[in-house]
């Protein structure tokens, strides 16, 4: 498949519930990440951090119209650049497609920020955590 793009396109879902993050080991089982996938011909970023929240970790919920950034990390693949959006998780399934091959883990934003290893991701979540703080404080999903 030939990609003309200078970045392998990526979408991420950021899932938020009581205040708290969910989230996965990476594939390899090596990292703690959020849900992310690569953006299939026809798929619009959201509906791929939809369907990857589902897949990796068994959760579902409503996203933020808008992406809340991007970051870029290097993978076997190549250069991905992946867009996130906040996720309002309104489900948590106890079985979901992936759940042999991950772990998930609801943490608070400190230790969220303490345990991811990619630092473009840790920048974009603490960004978005500090703008959250110094709003006044609404429901995620506006």
């Amino acid at each position: 498949m030939a990609n003309h793009e200078p970045y392998v396109r990526q979408a991420a879902a950021l899932p938020i519930r009581n205040g708290r993050v969910c989230l996965v080991t990476s594939s390899n089982g090596k990292r703690w990440v959020i849900p992310k996938g690569l953006i299939e011909p026809g798929q619009t970023a959201g509906e791929t951090a939809l369907q990857e929240a589902w897949e990796e970790a068994g959760l579902t919920g409503t996203l933020r119209p808008e992406p809340i950034g991007s970051f870029i990390y290097e993978k076997w693949c190549g250069v991905c650049h992946v867009t996130v959006f906040a996720m309002q998780v309104t489900e948590v399934a106890q079985n979901w497609p992936e759940r042999e091959l991950r772990q998930r883990s609801w943490v608070g934003v400190p230790t969220a920020l303490e345990t991811i290893g990619d630092q473009g991701l840790v920048e974009l979540l603490r960004n978005f955590f500090a703008s959250k703080a110094t709003k006044e404080r609404q429901p995620i999903e506006n």
